[in-house]
């Protein structure tokens, strides 16, 4: 089931280490093995021996894993092909944008265990889907059909399980056909709407501004000037 555990935030620092390392590296699709779930949770047998400290540097080290993926400025797509519950769909929801399959269901019912989100969940959600069905969701520990996730802003797309990594493909080599420099920017802006302190517009002159001195952004002018498509490097 592809439980979040100790192995898998080792393996996913390293992945992210080589995407931030690798220029010929243009976008992510992170997806879950098998056929039931793209990650089911946490491993919750790792949690019965913390005490409240190693609790909070379990969290901080989750938020810090998925921030990196937030933050990054390669796109990060979730084929999500299966369960997206508790750790899972704060993965999925720390990706730039999610692609589910018809079987896919969402949740955060961390409140069964007598707990809450730890990895970003609590705000992520929030800013996905509003307050009152955040709270809703997380308070009820109910799952979301995919169906309900697309209606509720949580997916971009639903497909079926067939066609789940080709649409993911596909979406994310149209992205990457694009500027690298200038989907990194959109990415950038976007998040500064919602960091403390930071005034998205302002954010968003200052990139903007930034991609005229860009040679990406004087071969996209050209080419659309001279009617071809154009050559990003």
């Amino acid at each position: 089931m592809n439980a979040l555990n100790r192995t898998v935030f080792e393996e996913l620092e390293k992945v992210l280490d080589t995407v931030d390392a690798d220029q010929q590296i243009k976008g992510v699709i992170i997806t879950g093995a098998g056929t039931k779930a793209f990650v089911a949770g946490a491993d919750i047998s790792e949690f019965t021996t913390l005490d409240q400290q190693e609790a909070k540097a379990l969290a901080r080290r989750g938020q810090l894993i998925f921030d990196r993926i937030e933050k990054n400025a390669k796109p990060f797509i979730a084929a999500v092909n299966g369960f997206a519950l508790g750790g899972g769909c704060e993965l999925a929801m720390a990706c730039h944008i999610r692609i589910a399959s018809e079987q896919a269901r969402f949740g955060q019912p961390e409140v069964n265990l007598g707990l809450i989100p730890g990895y970003g969940g609590t705000q992520r959600l929030t800013q996905l889907v509003g307050k009152g069905k955040a709270l809703e969701l997380m308070m009820s520990g109910n799952m979301l059909s995919a169906a309900e996730a697309l209606q509720w802003g949580l997916a971009n797309h639903v497909c079926t399980t067939e066609e789940l990594i080709d649409k993911t493909v596909q979406l994310l080599a149209t992205i990457a056909s694009k500027g690298p420099g200038a989907v990194a920017r959109v990415i950038a802006a976007v998040n500064a709407s919602f960091e403390k302190g930071v005034d998205g517009y302002q954010e968003e002159v200052r990139l903007f501004g930034e991609c005229f001195g860009t040679a990406e952004m004087k071969e996209g002018v050209s080419a659309f000037l001279e009617k071809r498509k154009p050559n990003f490097q």
